[in-house]
């Protein structure tokens, strides 16, 4: 990559460097773009603009590609060069206020300055040819589920999948939201801050903020990168979606309590945890030695060490470790698909399917068994996914009441609480809470 000139810090070049990224990768849209967005200081404006092109781009895939196909007939084209067309061709179509020279004169560049001429050449007529022509409308598509795949961009097993729990009616209108651009949502940290102060600090720093109708502890930044603010820099508030934040909230915490976060990289609620407890300390418990140094680091900024311990250890040797009844509260945020995550991750889509699904609800079951031991008499459990799909959520929670009647649902009238994307506009999350009622 060169790097001795304006072209490669553009939004446009930048965007293309991180969906193909993403695509060869396999890296997260959010983790790349926060990167991008605390590297290279951009202005308000061009920040608003690499999102909207890295997020748009990879929620219309199947759309762009819909479009895209006819005109590149099926050629061979390197990865960095399909995402250019693509990011174009979703800025042509979907971002009314950016003139279509503009977006040609500016990936033409892109073209010349990656690839040779022939690349610039064959970049320049596709797009020109793209603008000659009237792109086919996917809402004619006459068959119900294929429409619905290339209108939300969504793989065919899912549409399928979320039809068969759901119906249609709810399916449209979570498929209708996914695609919409994701809040700035932070947690405040209120063992360092109030939320109204952090918010009254964050307003006078310029950032437009309002408090959250899901999570007490949130604030949802409207304009401005909290990941530049002072606060974020000193550990008073931290990157985290609402709908994440109520998974620590339903556990109802005590000040004293002893607390293991079972699956806890990056760490988000194990400092919620830990914000939580005066007298109580939390155990983050994590597979990977570099996400277990992440907490750690989290939570020194955070101020929050002194009640955190993290360490490498798989959650289902958790009892080589510690002996039985030790817990008030487990909390296992379980390895899932992320299906909830679209808006924020939509890369995940095109990344699982049915099969992927099936086989972490085995590992997700596996889990919970081997931490009911831990947990002591009247403590309880905390089960959260950000899955919306069944097999990971409720199906789970009912096998896992049938081998083991001696927990119950601390709510009996349902089986855990369900937050689709569409409900509060914010990522979805499965939570269910286990009470133990013997040993």
């Amino acid at each position: 990559m060169k790097t001795n000139t304006s072209l490669y810090q553009t939004t446009r070049y930048l965007a293309v460097e991180i969906l193909t990224r993403i695509q060869q990768e396999n890296s997260y849209s959010n983790i790349l773009l926060n990167q991008t967005l605390m590297k290279y200081q951009l202005t308000v404006q061009d920040a608003n603009l690499l999102t909207k092109i890295v997020y748009g781009t990879l929620q219309q895939q199947l759309t762009l590609e819909y479009w895209l196909d006819p005109f590149i007939k099926q050629k061979k084209v390197l990865p960095w060069v399909k995402e250019l067309l693509l990011s174009a061709l979703f800025q042509l179509q979907y971002l009314d206020r950016i003139p279509a020279r503009a977006v040609l004169d500016e990936s033409i560049k892109i073209a010349k300055a990656k690839g040779h001429d022939g690349i610039r050449k064959f970049v320049t007529g596709v797009l020109h040819a793209i603008l000659r022509s009237q792109l086919p409308d996917p809402q004619k598509i006459a068959d119900p589920f294929k429409k619905a795949q290339i209108v939300y961009s969504v793989p065919a097993w899912l549409v399928n999948q979320l039809v068969k729990e759901n119906g249609w009616k709810k399916t449209n209108l979570l498929l209708s939201s996914i695609n919409q651009p994701p809040h700035q949502a932070i947690r405040v940290n209120t063992s360092k801050i109030s939320l109204q102060q952090a918010k009254k600090v964050l307003t006078v720093a310029g950032f437009t903020c309002r408090r959250s109708q899901l999570s007490p502890t949130s604030l949802i930044i409207q304009s401005g990168f909290a990941g530049n603010s002072q606060l974020f820099k000193n550990g008073s508030i931290v990157f985290q979606d609402e709908s994440a934040a109520c998974v620590v909230a339903s556990m109802e915490l005590k000040a004293n309590q002893k607390v293991l976060d079972a699956c806890a990289a990056p760490g988000g609620k194990t400092l919620q945890i830990a914000d939580q407890l005066e007298t109580g300390h939390v155990w983050a418990l994590d597979i990977h030695e570099h996400k277990v140094k992440l907490i750690k680091k989290n939570a020194v900024r955070c101020g929050l060490q002194a009640k955190v311990t993290a360490q490498k250890l798989d959650a289902r040797l958790a009892a080589t470790k510690f002996v039985a009844g030790y817990f008030d509260q487990i909390l296992l945020d379980a390895p899932c698909s992320g299906i909830g995550l679209l808006r924020r991750k939509p890369e995940i889509r095109y990344r699982k399917d049915l099969q992927d699904v099936n086989t972490l609800s085995t590992l997700q079951l596996n889990l919970l068994e081997n931490l009911a031991p831990l947990v002591k008499l009247h403590g309880k459990i905390t089960y959260s996914t950000c899955t919306i799909m069944q097999a990971e959520n409720q199906q789970v929670i009912k096998s896992f009441l049938k081998k083991h009647p001696q927990f119950s649902l601390q709510d009996p009238r349902k089986i855990g609480r369900i937050i689709f994307p569409d409900d509060y506009e914010t990522d979805g999350f499965f939570i269910a809470n286990l009470i133990k009622n013997a040993d």
